[in-house]
Order: structure tokens, then C-alpha cells, then sequence
């Protein structure tokens, strides 16, 4: 396979999974699917930071636009066009870490929830044993089954951002491949 050809396939699996990224981080803003607690600010930390709009969102978003133009026939389909997919896929590696990291420290961390009269992280010193034992998740009264749905979202957010780094990854391999032998593109082949 080209390595323009390749960067159009590494751009359209990036695409989704931008896109689920910010709809995970979205919908993290409303546990138990209520607005009510994004209203009274009683919101998981590791939500406000991001990860998944910024992280996987905005900055994957931009490689994957800049990959997409490096693997079509015009100005971008050449050796320094490949050149800048590698920079611009570094970008994309660093989004897809920081969202990794904001997601792993919200799994972590555990929740905000109420516990008793009180908002607070009752797990946030439980070394994530508070996953394994989910008699332990009784202890958040509200919202409602807060535990699996932060978890839920987190988890997808580490795995979306994990095959964002690996296409971005390959990416950077694909753009230096193209920048020293070219895109190998002709006029016969789309």
C-alpha cells in the first residue's frame, strides 16, 4: 500500500473515534443522565479537564484533517507533506496521551457523589479496589449508579485514546516512509 493511500485510511479511522471521544467527555458532564448535578457543579474533576474534547477531540481532530489532505492527489500529496503529517501526527499522539492520562486519573480517583450529606470521592485512596468490589458502590447515594457510568465512559475514553496514539503512531512511521522514498502516488492509480 502507498503511503498516501495509507494515510487516507489512518485519517478515516481516526475520524470516529474523535467523535466518540467528545460525546464520551460530553456525556460525562451529566451523571445518571440528569442535569441537574452539572448545574450544581457536583461533577467528577477529571471531566472539567477535558480529555476527551481537547485531548482526543480537538487535538486529534487536526492531525486526522492534515492526514486526510497528505493521502489526496494535490498540493499535500508529496515528500514535505508527509514531512508535516509527522509533526502534526506528534500532535495527535500528544492529544490521545493526555486524554489516556485524564481518563485513567478519573478511573482512578473514583467519582463525586454523595455520601451521606456530603459531596465527596469516597474512593479516591482505594487504589482502584473500589472496581473490583461493587458492594463498595452503595456508598454513593447520588446520582444514581454513578460508579458505572464514570467507569463506563473512562474506560472508553483509555481505549479510544489508545487506537488514537497507535494510528497516530503509525502514522509518524507512514509520514517518514513518504518523506524519504515519496508517496509513491501516479497518475493511473486514485
Amino acid at each position: 500500500m502507498c503511503t498516501g493511500k495509507c494515510s487516507r485510511v489512518i485519517a478515516t479511522l481516526l475520524y470516529p473515534l474523535v467523535l466518540l471521544s467528545v460525546i464520551c467527555n460530553i456525556v460525562l458532564f451529566f451523571p445518571g443522565w440528569d442535569v441537574k448535578f452539572a448545574k450544581e457543579g457536583h461533577i467528577t474533576e477529571e471531566v472539567k479537564f477535558m480529555g476527551g474534547v481537547i485531548g482526543g477531540g480537538l487535538l486529534v481532530l487536526i492531525p486526522a484533517l492534515s492526514i486526510q489532505l497528505t493521502g489526496e492527489q494535490g498540493c499535500c500529496a508529496n515528500r514535505f507533506g508527509m514531512f508535516l503529517s509527522i509533526v502534526f501526527a506528534a500532535v495527535g499522539v500528544a492529544g490521545a496521551l493526555y486524554s489516556f492520562i485524564v481518563a485513567v486519573l478519573g478511573l482512578s480517583n473514583g467519582p463525586l457523589c454523595k455520601v451521606g450529606n456530603l459531596w465527596e470521592r469516597p474512593f479516591i485512596n482505594s487504589n482502584v479496589t473500589y472496581l473490583h468490589n461493587s458492594n463498595m458502590w452503595t456508598v454513593c447515594s447520588e446520582p444514581k449508579n454513578v460508579v458505572q457510568f464514570n467507569t463506563g465512559l473512562f474506560i472508553t475514553l483509555m481505549v479510544t485514546s489508545c487506537l488514537q496514539g497507535l494510528f497516530c503512531a503509525f502514522q509518524i512511521i507512514n509520514g517518514l516512509i513518504g518523506t524519504i522514498f515519496g508517496t509513491c502516488r501516479d497518475k493511473n492509480h486514485p
